[in-house]
């Protein structure tokens, strides 16, 4: 990559990682008004209201929407624990969509504007095979001591990734969805059951200390 490019790549990441913190803190503080004592008569209104937005939030990248949705379960109370559990799979499911749609030329474009001429070349040879044939591909081009590793077990890599503290600087949820769309190598069954569990523990936990 050119330093001139470097100077455009290394601001702009750090813009989007900022951004999408300060945008969760103002989410949370939009929500604990909504729902402050002395709006109960709007209560369900707003929990839904919220839920929504926490949708539309987790399927941006960059956005710790895993992080929101913790927040909103203690705020909010375990009763809402099955409703964030549902938000998170489908903005997770969206955000795939959205990868999958991507053209590969813009994905193209954009390695070959920040000078990645070889990730450039790989995506471009990648559009004609399918997920086996990239799958072999990239395992050939990857470094010999972890990736091949990480490629043969993408699902559970995926669950992972998922559940890191911090993942917000790999792209947050939405990020890592949308990179698991535009890679190809996940089908869509097999990616919503994985993502269906990888975010089933917080919130069935905080369900189940309820019940107990």
């Amino acid at each position: 990559m050119g330093s001139h490019r470097l100077l455009i790549f290394i601001p702009l990441y750090a813009t989007l990682i900022v951004g999408s913190l300060l945008s969760g803190r103002q989410f949370m503080e939009l929500t604990y008004f909504l729902v402050h004592p002395g709006n109960e008569v709007y209560l369900q209104r707003t929990i839904l209201a919220a839920v929504v937005v926490y949708i539309l939030a987790a399927v941006v990248p960059f956005v710790p929407a895993a992080e929101i949705g913790w927040a909103l379960m203690l705020m909010l109370g375990p009763e809402i624990a099955i409703l964030i559990y549902l938000g998170t799979v489908l903005a997770l499911t969206l955000a795939y969509i959205i990868g999958r749609a991507i053209p590969v030329a813009a994905c193209a474009a954009a390695f070959e504007f920040f000078g990645f001429k070889k990730a450039r070349n790989l995506v471009l040879k990648m559009a004609t095979l399918d997920t086996n044939e990239r799958l072999m591909l990239l395992l050939e081009h990857a470094p010999r001591r972890f990736v091949p590793g990480l490629l043969r077990h993408r699902y559970l890599t995926l669950m992972v990734a998922l559940n890191i503290p911090g993942n917000t600087l790999m792209g947050g949820g939405g990020g890592i969805a949308l990179s698991a769309g535009m890679s190809g190598l996940y089908t869509l069954p097999a990616y919503l059951a994985t993502v269906s569990i990888a975010v089933a523990p917080i919130p069935f936990l905080i369900i189940l200390v309820k019940l107990m």
